[in-house]
């Protein structure tokens, strides 16, 4: 088995040469082949040359490759970023095996989350403020939809909001009306939301599942009731909630999935992204034989959570077919080049995708945190991270092929095109996914076609 070693270290301290003969006489010991090291500066702010030297390589061979670190924790500047490093090699097919003895990625990255934890004497301090401004009623953070933050920082009524949500929970208790219909009945009516946009799902269930509009303020754990005007009562709110229990558990689960047109594909009807969803359904034939199969379908996000959109479900394999399709006529009768997008819209669209990075190890370390608390378990935990380690491996993708724009160095746009195609059905969904986000900027769907802008 052929291996790479991969280090952070201060070559200054010569902690690069010592991790280095490590890495050879772990080699030796256990029979393996010797393929190469690449190294990070631990001083160098966050760049990591070496590591996406590194993807590369595994890219290109793919199995058989076993990756030699001195533990979970130095793979990365801090415990999230080492988690997200670790999963990402190992999306690409690649094992870990730290110097250190940990048994697996998963548990050295808890144990040194915890470890982290429990040193963290300055977030406790934080954390004891928080809670004694919370254990007074006072407001922490974004007040909820229908009140605003008031005198001794108390919620107070905004009476417009609150005719709103007292609607909600009238619909959804006194009509029956479902989450989706009544996001489509306050749309349709041309109620708002706070930031002046329409309603979706979420928003509406978000409403119907908070507390707050008991007239009871919670934060950290620590909840005052009566600390501030009521929207509802405590027999009508435990209804909502039953009743919302009890559709959870009688509806068909839906399944995470990734798909290949993330981030890409748009309605034509709407201009909304449209969003991948994973269904299993299960029904009896009259033989009385039950049967259950996997669906896999993109919609139009505001169709989904805002009933505000006429376009059509489209099967997933169906799609990502006519953009291969697509691809490839582009790729056998190429048009007349595209003028170069000018510089400052590119700079904007490296930093969309520096932003939505930064969100993902955001998702990253509260799942982290989550796991070594045993709020989750840990294989949700390992799920969860896998998945956002995934998706950010595509943004740096994206986020390089902007930066080879900006500094001239990506010309060949259509031999990068002729990859995706030639690669569409043997190239790993990491990888496919980062290059088909560098070649097509945007994929526009409607009932009747379906329409590719290309990047410059």
């Amino acid at each position: 088995m052929k291996a790479i070693g991969y280090f952070r270290a201060d070559d200054t301290a010569g902690a690069s040469a010592r991790q280095n003969k490590a890495f050879l006489e772990y080699c030796t010991a256990h029979g393996y082949d010797v393929a190469g090291t690449f190294v990070d500066d631990v001083a160098a702010n966050g760049a990591a040359p070496g590591f996406r030297q590194m993807l590369a390589f595994l890219r290109e061979r793919q199995r058989d490759v076993i990756v030699i670190v001195p533990s979970i924790a130095a793979v990365g500047a801090g415990i999230a970023d080492a988690a997200r490093r670790c999963y990402q090699i190992e999306s690409l097919g690649a094992r870990i095996a730290p110097l250190s003895g940990e048994s697996d990625v998963t548990a050295g990255i808890v144990t040194a989350w915890s470890a982290q934890d429990a040193g963290s004497t300055v977030g406790d301090r934080v954390r004891a403020a928080m809670r004694k401004k919370a254990v007074k009623g006072e407001v922490l953070g974004r007040p909820p939809y229908g009140y605003k933050v008031g005198n001794r920082r108390r919620l107070e009524l905004i009476p417009e909001e609150a005719v709103v949500v007292r609607y909600i929970y009238r619909l959804y208790l006194t009509e029956g009306m479902g989450i989706r219909l009544i996001a489509r009945r306050l749309n349709e009516e041309g109620l708002k939301t706070r930031r002046g946009g329409n309603w979706s799902m979420v928003s509406i269930r978000d409403i119907l599942r908070n507390r707050v509009y008991l007239g009871t303020y919670s934060r950290f754990g620590v909840k005052v009731p009566g600390s501030h005007p009521s929207l509802v009562s405590n027999d009508d709110f435990r209804v909502v909630q039953d009743r919302l229990a009890a559709r959870r558990t009688s509806s068909s689960p839906r399944v995470t999935s990734r798909f290949l047109l993330s981030g890409i594909a748009y309605c034509g009807a709407c201009g909304n992204k449209l969003i991948g969803v994973s269904r299993k359904q299960t029904w009896k034939r009259k033989s009385g034989e039950r049967v259950q199969n996997s669906y896999r379908y993109y919609q139009c996000e505001s169709r989904t959570n805002q009933s505000v959109c006429t376009y059509h479900t489209r099967r997933a394999d169906d799609l990502e077919r006519d953009v291969l399709q697509l691809l490839g006529e582009q790729v056998a009768s190429p048009p007349d080049a595209p003028a170069p997008a000018p510089k400052a819209r590119t700079e904007r669209d490296r930093e969309r995708l520096l932003t939505k990075m930064k969100a993902i190890d955001k998702r990253i370390e509260r799942s982290i945190e989550a796991g070594a608390r045993g709020r989750m378990t840990r294989d949700k935990m390992q799920r969860l991270v896998t998945a956002a380690a995934a998706e950010r491996l595509a943004l740096e993708d994206a986020a390089d092929a902007a930066a080879r724009r900006l500094a001239g160095g990506d010309t060949d746009r259509l031999a990068s095109l002729a990859r995706v195609v030639a690669g569409w059905e043997t190239m790993r969904f990491t990888e496919l996914h980062g290059a088909l986000r560098e070649a097509v900027e945007r994929v526009t769907v409607s009932d009747a076609a379906v329409a590719l802008s290309m990047r410059p």
